[in-house]
């Protein structure tokens, strides 16, 4: 048995102003407390891509915001394996408070809403 590679390449990030456009005008959003999300099933690839955003309106300091965007994706990165295996789809990210959360608190937000996303 080949063990799991937790990891997130570039592939595995959604950019491109159409892709982006594509997400938000066909996706589900919803949200759970401090974060937003919006998905949409079916990017045509074998895996799923995630877009990170945290508002400068916010978070006025690049630090702070950059931090906080580096624990999305880590908990995204260490909980991908809950999404089906061989369907991509596309999932945005929104931090949405703002305190500046735990990891631990990141880390649960995050399974919540890839649950939420597996049902649907």
């Amino acid at each position: 048995m080949v063990p799991l590679r937790h990891t997130l390449s570039k592939d595995e990030r959604l950019h491109g102003r159409s892709e982006i456009s594509r997400l938000v005008a066909e996706g589900k959003f919803g949200t759970v407390p401090s974060l937003k999300y919006c998905f949409r099933p079916g990017n045509g690839l074998p895996y799923s891509r995630i877009l990170v955003s945290v508002p400068k309106k916010l978070f006025k300091r690049a630090v702070k915001r950059n931090l906080l965007k580096r624990r999305l994706r880590e908990s995204y990165r260490l909980q991908k394996e809950m999404l089906p295996e061989g369907e991509g789809l596309d999932i945005m990210f929104v931090y949405n408070t703002k305190e500046i959360l735990a990891f631990k608190e990141i880390y649960s937000l995050v399974g919540q809403i890839l649950a939420k996303v597996r049902k649907s």
